[in-house]
């Protein structure tokens, strides 16, 4: 796994870390007497990308002397001071003297660079919709920026939060914008690796990429080890996913000197992840039972990311291997807690980032209505000196009027139909995604609980899906997924509900159900989808699944009881050989 994946953040990563890699200092000479404040100023704003120690020592120098400052001097260095406490991470505490500069200085360019800025520390905060807010901001003003730093800084920040919001297009454009402007060594590593940000979240990089290849040489040569590192590890992931774990682990010893002098968290703890899928990847399990279990020694108690979601996913597969069937369930519940947080930050992205171009579309819309309501007051001027045809010209407004409110009503309430349904509904099948099933069978639950009705909850896994992934591409796993869906709805009744958990496992909740009434369906259903070989591009594909089985009748009405003894009989399932129906209670229906 790369320092950032798409969901929750190669784009975020990038931003913080570009942070990160101004802080690093070298020593630096005590600075003169300020002379000129405004000189003086200016020279500390270039040091903020080579020498933040000597940076943060001119701060701190020219509140010290407090010289007289001009009124365009005194927000100059309320811009460096907000830069500084963002540097160190307190995003809080930039936010509001970043406003003051937009608002209130009177200079548009240092008014555009604290914007950039401020959308930046609202991204790596995790406050999409207002960082993508201002994102649209900037996108509009970048054709008048005319000073070059300015612009840079502008592309460097609109590259990685769009990337954040999933627009890698548009990263892309950025960040090739950026090397067209200044193509020298630092300025091409920045660009470089947001570049490959974009890429890897776009799914459009490879170990043998150009692109990664040149950034990492970029980096180096412009004495960026942090960076050069980023790129290092985004290779030694796409090793990873080409089940070349040999390499991947000779390039973890060979950038682990660096690693461990630079000593910054996500780089250490990315590599220690990586060395453990790379040794479950070669059957090494004492070795990778190790390395993940040093990476979740790194974390915090309440930490939620993709490195502890990998870390877990190899204990699961590693004590599953071993037979420790109470461990290997206890790691496999950590890594579904950390995959949903994963997912969770995902949706909040590209919810954020549909809210906004919501507000944009609508704020257009009005925008025109607005206009045509000014052509309004001008035809009905026109009307009043023209006797003879205002009551023609006026039924004519009146209709073209009607139509325009009723085109814009109609427009907008498309468009909030079709953002609702993206909202409850999985991109990739079309069925409930993971929080709305959850959602909804919680409340049905608590209806039936109350009239003493039944249901039965069904965990369905498709069994060896990541072979097919391998084998045979995504293109083709997308296919078997959405296959799978139009199998089990085939199956399915109106009242029942239907979500994907996530990657190849779904869940049914059977309204008005018995048990055994509900192993009849998970029977038809794990019978029809091994009996339908999926076909793409002239490859026949026979797939199979594992389907648990939880009921009221035995566990009662809580979802959360009810998700566990279903996702407990979905194990036993696999573990009797998969392609076939356990029930909660320990009966088997043999494929």
């Amino acid at each position: 796994m790369p320092i950032g994946r798409q969901g929750k953040g190669m784009g975020a990563v990038l931003a913080a870390l570009l942070l990160c890699v101004l802080a690093q200092a070298g020593h630096a000479a005590y600075p003169p007497r300020i002379t000129d404040a405004g000189a003086f100023l200016d020279q500390t704003e270039e040091l903020r990308i080579k020498d933040h120690r000597q940076f943060t020592q001119r701060l701190a120098q020219i509140h010290r002397e407090s010289p007289v400052l001009t009124t365009a001097e005194q927000w100059h260095l309320r811009y460096l001071d907000a830069f500084e406490s963002s540097l160190e991470g307190n995003y809080a505490a930039a936010e509001q003297p970043l406003r003051d500069v937009i608002d209130h200085a009177g200079d548009p360019t240092l008014a555009t660079k604290a914007l950039a800025l401020l959308m930046n520390n609202l991204a790596v905060g995790r406050r999409y919709e207002d960082a993508f807010k201002l994102a649209h901001q900037l996108t509009i003003e970048l054709p008048r920026i005319r000073d070059k730093t300015t612009r840079l800084q502008v592309l460097s920040y609109l590259s990685q939060t769009l990337n954040l919001a999933g627009q890698t297009n548009l990263a892309i454009k950025y960040a090739h914008m950026m090397e067209d402007i200044d193509p020298s060594k630092t300025t091409s590593c920045y660009s470089r690796t947001k570049l490959v940000a974009a890429l890897y979240n776009a799914k459009r990089l490879t170990s043998a990429s150009p692109e990664l290849q040149q950034a990492i040489e970029t980096c180096e040569a412009a004495g960026q080890p942090i960076m050069a590192t980023t790129m290092q590890l985004i290779l030694g992931t796409l090793h990873l996913e080409e089940h070349q774990p040999a390499k991947t682990l000779a390039l973890l010893d060979r950038i682990a000197p660096v690693i461990r002098i630079n000593h910054y968290y996500p780089h250490t703890l990315s590599a220690q992840v990586q060395r453990a899928q790379a040794y479950a990847q070669l059957g090494k399990d004492d070795d990778a039972q190790k390395a993940a279990l040093a990476a979740l020694a790194m974390a915090g108690p309440d930490d939620v990311n993709d490195y502890l979601k990998d870390a877990y996913e190899v204990l699961y597969l590693v004590t599953k291997r071993h037979g420790n069937t109470a461990a290997a369930l206890a790691y496999y519940e950590r890594y579904v807690a950390q995959d949903k947080g994963s997912l969770n930050d995902a949706s909040a992205q590209a919810l954020a980032y549909q809210t906004v171009q919501q507000q944009i579309l609508t704020r257009k819309l009005e925008t025109e209505e607005l206009g045509r309501q000014n052509s309004v007051l001008k035809l009905q001027q026109a009307l009043d000196a023209k006797a003879a045809e205002t009551d023609r010209l006026y039924i004519t407004l009146l209709i073209i009027l009607l139509a325009a409110i009723a085109l814009w009503l109609l427009r907008t309430m498309r468009s909030q139909r079709r953002f609702k349904r993206m909202a409850i509904r999985d991109g990739l099948t079309g069925i409930l995604n993971h929080q709305h099933f959850i959602n909804e069978a919680d409340r049905i639950l608590r209806l039936l609980e109350k009239k003493l009705g039944h249901a039965c909850l069904i965990s369905i896994d498709l069994d060896h899906f990541k072979q097919i992934n391998d084998t045979h591409g995504h293109a083709m796993g997308d296919a078997v997924l959405k296959r799978a869906v139009a199998i089990c709805q085939q199956h399915l009744r109106p009242s029942d509900l239907f979500g994907r958990l996530g990657g190849e496992e779904f869940g049914i909740l059977l309204h008005e159900c018995s048990r055994n009434q509900g192993l009849d369906i998970a029977e038809r259903i794990r019978i029809a989808i091994g009996t339908t070989p999926i076909e793409k591009d002239g490859q026949h594909i026979a797939i199979s699944a594992s389907v648990g089985l939880a009921s009221t009748d035995t566990s009662g009405y809580g979802l959360q009881r009810l998700c566990k003894e279903a996702d407990v009989a979905l194990y036993r399932a696999k573990r009797a050989g998969r392609n076939r129906v356990v029930a909660d209670a320990g009966n088997l229906a043999e494929a």
